[in-house]
C-alpha cells in the first residue's frame, strides 16, 4: 500500500500493522484547506488527508503519531458538532503543523518506517489530493489562514472593494477598527480587502496599521486589539475580472463562516464608471445564501436625473432595495442624528416647528481653504457632490412630518414625501460661484471654467406646515471659515412692549436656534434678555450648550457612525431610491441651465466670503445675513 501526492509516495510498512480500537467504528476527514469546524466524519474506514504537496508537507510530519496519541473520542460526544468536537484538536495541532517544508518527504518516510506505533492495515489508506495550491481561479487556503473559529454565533464578513484607495485607507479600515475596539463589531467578523494590486495579506495589514487609532478615553488593551484586528484582516486580488475575484471571495468567506449563519457588508469604494461591474460582479458570485447581505454605495449617485435612474435600476435588478446603503459621510455627524431628538423630544420646540413661528431657516456648510475638492469634483460640482444629497437630506429631517415609528422605513418615507413637496429651483433663486485663485495658491488647477464650487439658493415647501418660509442654502468651498450649521430663526413677538427698548434693528432681537456643527459643536438659543443694573436695556445674548465643556467624550468619525448603521440594520440616514429621484428633481432646472450655459459661476476671493450675489439673494427673500 502507499500514500501519493502530485508526484511523491510514500510506503507503508503494511507488515507491522495492527490498527487502534478507537479508529474501527469510524474514520474522520481532516481538510487542510478549511477551517476547524470543516471537520467532520464520514462512513467508512478511511483517514483522508486532502491539501496539495507543500500543505501537506508541512503538516503530516508526526500527524500519524499524534493521532493514535490523542484523538480519543468517545461515543457519548459523536452528538456534538464539528467545531466543539474538535475544538481542542485544532490548538493541539498548531504545535505540530509547522515544521519546515526542507527535507519534509524523507521525515514523513523514515517517521512511518521508524514509528513503534503499529503500522495500518492494507484496507487502510490515506489519500491526499493534488489540488493545486497556486490555481489562477482559487485562492491559496490554509488552516492558517483563519486561526479563530467562529463558535456559534453568527459571523459577519465585510469586504472594503477597493481596499488600495484613499478612502478606504484613511477613513473605512479606521472605522472598523473603531467599531471592533469599542466592542460594537461581533467577534465572529473577518474583514476582507479586495483590489486589483498584487499585494498579500501582511502588505494590506501594514499599509493600514499606521491608521489605526484607539479610543483617547480608555485606551486598554490598545495593542492587543490591534494585533488581533490585523491578523482578521485579509487581502485578496480580484484581478481585472471582477466576477472571478468575486467567486475567490466567496470561497474564502464560505471558509471562514463555516456551517455558521453567515451574514456580509460590501462596502463599494470604487469609481462611478466602475461601479455597475462590481455591484453586479457581488450579487452574482459573492452573495450569503446563509444571511443577509448590504451593500455600501459612494456618492455621487448619478450625474444628472437620467444617469442616477440607470444606476438605480442596474442595482435593483441585482438587489432589494433594503440591502443597498448609499452613504453620505457628511450625513454620519452629530449634528444631524440629533435634529430629530431636538424636534420630537422636547415640548419647548415642537409646537414651534411650522410657518406660524418660524420666520426663516438657513443651512450652512462652508469650507475653508484647507478643504480641498476631490478629483471627480470636476464635472459634478458642488450642486451634485454636497447639495444633492447632503443639504438636502439635513432639509429633510428638518422639515419632516413626524414618523410613527424611528424605524428606518418609517424615516425615509416622511423624508421622501417632504423632498416631493420641495418647489423647483427658479433659476433667479439661485447664485453659483467659483473661486478665484492667485498665482501661488495651492488650490486643484484641474477644474474647468464652469465647475461651481460655491451654490446659494431659496427653497420653499408647499405644505402646509411650511408653506412661505424659506430655506436658505449657502455652501462653498475656499471660504474665510470652516462653518457647519444650521439657524433657525422665529418671528417676532406680536405687538412687543419692548419694541421700542430693542433699538432701530429689530431683527438683531430676533430669537434664534443655532445648531452648530463646527466650529465647535454647540446648541445655542439667542433670547432677549434685561441687562443687570439700573434703568431698563435690552440685550440679545446667546444660552450656549458647548459639547466639549458638558460631555467629556471623544466624537466618533462620521463613518464609524454610519458603519455602525449598515451592521445594525438602520439605513434612516441613507437615501432610498425615491428620495433619490426626487432631489435630482428639485435641482434639474438649474443643472440644465449650467448645461446650456444660461448661468455662468460668480468669481469670489479664495479665501473670502463668496459672491456678493448672495448677499442680495438674502435681501430679496427678506432674510438678515448671519456673519462669518
Amino acid at each position: 500500500m502507499s500514500m501519493s501526492f502530485s508526484a511523491v509516495s510514500v510506503p507503508f510498512m503494511e507488515s507491522k500493522v495492527s490498527r487502534p480500537g478507537y479508529l474501527c467504528s469510524s474514520a474522520y476527514q481532516f481538510s487542510f484547506g478549511a477551517p476547524a469546524n470543516y471537520l467532520h466524519s464520514e462512513s467508512g474506514r478511511r483517514v483522508l488527508l486532502h491539501g496539495g504537496p507543500v500543505h501537506f508537507c508541512r503538516r503530516f510530519c508526526g500527524l500519524k503519531r499524534w493521532i493514535f496519541e490523542n484523538l480519543h473520542l468517545q461515543k457519548h460526544k459523536q452528538k456534538l458538532g464539528p467545531t466543539n468536537e474538535f475544538k481542542s484538536i485544532k490548538n493541539q495541532l498548531k504545535d505540530h503543523l509547522q515544521e519546515d517544508s526542507n527535507d519534509e518527504t524523507t521525515k514523513i518516510t523514515s517517521q512511518i518506517e521508524e514509528s513503534s506505533v503499529p503500522s495500518f492495515q492494507p484496507h487502510v489508506s490515506v489519500d491526499v489530493s493534488t489540488t493545486s495550491a497556486k490555481s489562477p481561479s482559487m485562492p491559496q487556503t490554509l488552516s492558517s489562514k483563519f486561526p479563530y473559529e467562529c463558535g456559534e454565533g453568527p459571523t459577519l464578513c465585510i469586504a472594503v472593494i477597493g481596499a488600495t484607495g484613499e478612502l478606504a485607507r484613511g477613513k473605512i479600515f479606521p472605522a472598523l477598527f473603531a467599531l471592533y475596539y469599542s466592542g460594537f463589531l461581533p467577534e465572529n467578523v473577518c474583514i476582507f480587502g479586495y483590489s486589483r494590486k498584487d499585494m498579500t495579506d501582511e502588505d494590506l495589514r501594514s499599509m493600514i496599521a499606521s491608521n489605526l487609532t484607539c479610543r483617547v478615553e480608555h485606551q486598554q488593551n490598545c495593542g492587543d486589539r490591534t494585533d488581533i484586528f490585523l491578523r482578521r484582516t485579509y487581502y485578496i486580488n480580484g484581478g481585472y475580472d471582477n466576477r472571478e475575484g468575486m467567486s475567490k471571495l466567496n470561497v474564502l468567506m464560505k471558509q471562514f463562516e463555516g456551517k455558521s449563519e453567515a451574514n456580509r457588508i460590501f462596502y463599494l469604494s470604487v469609481p462611478q464608471e466602475a461601479l455597475i461591474n462590481v455591484a453586479c460582479s457581488v450579487a452574482d458570485n459573492a452573495q450569503s445564501l446563509k444571511g443577509w447581505n448590504r451593500v455600501i454605495i459612494e456618492k455621487p449617485f448619478g450625474f444628472d436625473v437620467l444617469s442616477s435612474h440607470r444606476l438605480t435600476q442596474s442595482l435593483l435588478s441585482k438587489f432589494q432595495e433594503k440591502q443597498i446603503y448609499r452613504i453620505d459621510h457628511l450625513l454620519g455627524r452629530n449634528l444631524i442624528e440629533n435634529l430629530t431628538v431636538l424636534r420630537f423630544a422636547n415640548l419647548v420646540f415642537e409646537p414651534l416647528w411650522n410657518r406660524t413661528y418660524i420666520r426663516n431657516v438657513q443651512v450652512i456648510l462652508s469650507e475653508d481653504l484647507g478643504v480641498q475638492a476631490g478629483r471627480y469634483f470636476d464635472g459634478y460640482g458642488i450642486i451634485r457632490d454636497i447639495v444633492h444629497s447632503h443639504i438636502l437630506q439635513t432639509i429633510a429631517l428638518l422639515a419632516m412630518e413626524p414618523p410613527i415609528s424611528l424605524d428606518g422605513e418609517d424615516i425615509r418615507n416622511e423624508k421622501a414625501k417632504l423632498l416631493r413637496s420641495v418647489q423647483k429651483l427658479e433659476p433667479s433663486d439661485v447664485i453659483l460661484g467659483q473661486y478665484k485663485a492667485r498665482a501661488g495658491d495651492k488650490v486643484d488647477a484641474y477644474m474647468n471654467s464652469l465647475t461651481p464650487t460655491y451654490f446659494a439658493a431659496a427653497l420653499y415647501i408647499d405644505n402646509a406646515r411650511w408653506d412661505g418660509v424659506p430655506f436658505l442654502i449657502k455652501t462653498g468651498m475656499g471660504l474665510i471659515k470652516h462653518r457647519v450649521e444650521i439657524r433657525i430663526q422665529f418671528r417676532h413677538v406680536p405687538g412687543n412692549v419692548y419694541r421700542e427698548r430693542m433699538g432701530h434693528n429689530i431683527d438683531l432681537a430676533t430669537n434664534e436656534l443655532i445648531l452648530r456643527d463646527t466650529p465647535d459643536e454647540a446648541i445655542v438659543v439667542r433670547v432677549n434678555n434685561k441687562i443687570p443694573g439700573l434703568g431698563l436695556q435690552l440685550d440679545s445674548p446667546e444660552l450656549n450648550l458647548l459639547y466639549k465643556d458638558k460631555y467629556n467624550v471623544e466624537v466618533p468619525d462620521s463613518y464609524e457612525q454610519l458603519l455602525l448603521d449598515v451592521v445594525d440594520g438602520d439605513s434612516h440616514l441613507f437615501l432610498r431610491s425615491d428620495e433619490l429621484a426626487a432631489a435630482w428633481n428639485i435641482l434639474t432646472p438649474v443643472l440644465n441651465e449650467i448645461d446650456k450655459k444660461n448661468i455662468a459661476p460668480e468669481l469670489y476671493e479664495l479665501g473670502g466670503r463668496g459672491p456678493v450675489g448672495a448677499y442680495y439673494l438674502w435681501a430679496k427673500h427678506g432674510v438678515p445675513w448671519a456673519e462669518d
